[in-house]
């Protein structure tokens, strides 16, 4: 899926409502299956914006879901189709050009067993998750405003008293996830201040070294009158992705601004919100040995790359300038040592960290 990030610097003119056309089948074909959402939230995830502004029935559309299908958000009618519902309710985020079927991978292969974190929450802790599915090509803030009006709304009507709510964002996931607390906040919304837990798995929250590579030849392109027609291809990537850049989470970081002009890093100062535990996964492919922190610090002091897509400095939240480093809990992170980003979605290692951290304590 992330292939389609670099796939759409490729497309320009006429090639990209060429390629909407021959994907305008999937816009008929009703039934949701794994293969044609991984097609939809990829093309989403690349042209979303685009595919919202021209009106395209190819617009994902946010929505909470179990098994592929959309959540009613009416009392009566969500208690029908969760007669399990517990109070513990978990809320998973999936990122850029993702969807939320992709939560059960193959925990190793194609042909292995398949795991999934949502489940292996609900068989130890009793969670109930459900999933977010939306347009990854839009704005981070414009998702994470959205977010927020959508879990207020499960908030009310969720047919238990919720004790516990608690976000599990991978990637970009992890963004939308941060300003939806932020719009939460500016609305007084009832979820927001009954929000326990965040565990954020590979998010970029400095940033992706992928955005910033493609706008940096964006910038070289541009530089000169024989070359500048060329810059405009790089220029077809969706809101969601230039946002990556830097970690855009608030719509103060791209408004009137060139999205595509290379500049230094101008966002608004977002910690991580108050009166949530919050706790970060950070993924190398590299192993580095020793215990939670060991690595981290190994890792950090020798720049040793991340999962592959998000560095470990912008997954702990670090920054060159330090008033905007997060402030995370030393025992709230942790390295999955010898995992690529997507791998933190499916490894079995991942799920008994989120037991261990999320246990209630004496349970």
């Amino acid at each position: 899926m992330y292939a389609s990030v670099k796939g759409v610097t490729r497309l320009a003119g006429g090639t990209v409502n060429a390629v909407l056309a021959a994907a305008a089948p999937l816009a008929g074909w009703q039934a949701s299956s794994p293969q044609r959402e991984a097609m939809l939230s990829a093309l989403n995830g690349a042209l979303g914006d685009h595919l919202l502004e021209t009106g395209n029935p190819l617009t994902i559309s946010m929505r909470l879901r179990q098994g592929g299908e959309p959540l009613p958000l009416d009392k009566q009618a969500l208690a029908a189709r969760l007669p399990s519902a517990t109070g513990k309710v978990l809320v998973l985020v999936h990122g850029l050009c993702m969807n939320d079927w992709q939560w059960g991978r193959a925990s190793s292969s194609p042909d292995g067993p398949i795991h999934n974190h949502g489940e292996a929450l609900a068989r130890e802790l009793g969670y109930t998750p459900v999933y977010l599915h939306y347009n990854t090509g839009l704005h981070t803030s414009t998702n994470g405003q959205q977010f927020a009006a959508l879990l207020e709304q499960l908030w009310q009507a969720w047919p238990q008293p919720i004790e516990d709510l608690t976000l599990l964002a991978h990637s970009m996931g992890g963004l939308v996830s941060r300003s939806a607390c932020h719009f939460g906040e500016q609305a007084g919304d009832i979820w927001r201040k009954g929000l326990k837990n965040i565990v954020f798995l590979g998010t970029p929250h400095h940033g992706a070294p992928l955005e910033s590579l493609v706008n940096w030849v964006d910038t070289l392109l541009g530089g000169t009158v024989v070359t500048q027609p060329f810059a405009k291809v790089g220029q077809l990537r969706s809101a969601g992705i230039t946002d990556l850049r830097h970690g855009n989470a608030l719509g103060a970081d791209w408004q009137d601004t060139d999205r595509f002009e290379r500049a230094p890093d101008a966002r608004q100062l977002l910690p991580l919100p108050d009166g949530v535990a919050c706790f970060a996964v950070l993924g190398t492919t590299m192993t580095v040995g020793g215990g939670s922190l060991a690595p981290i610090r190994e890792a950090l002091s020798r720049k040793m790359v991340g999962d592959g897509l998000v560095s470990l400095e912008s997954a702990l939240g670090q920054h060159e300038d330090p008033g905007r480093n997060l402030a995370f809990a030393e025992e709230n992170l942790w390295v999955a040592q010898g995992m690529n980003h997507m791998q933190l979605l499916s490894r079995p290692e991942v799920s008994r960290q989120l037991v261990h951290w999320l246990r209630e304590p004496g349970v």
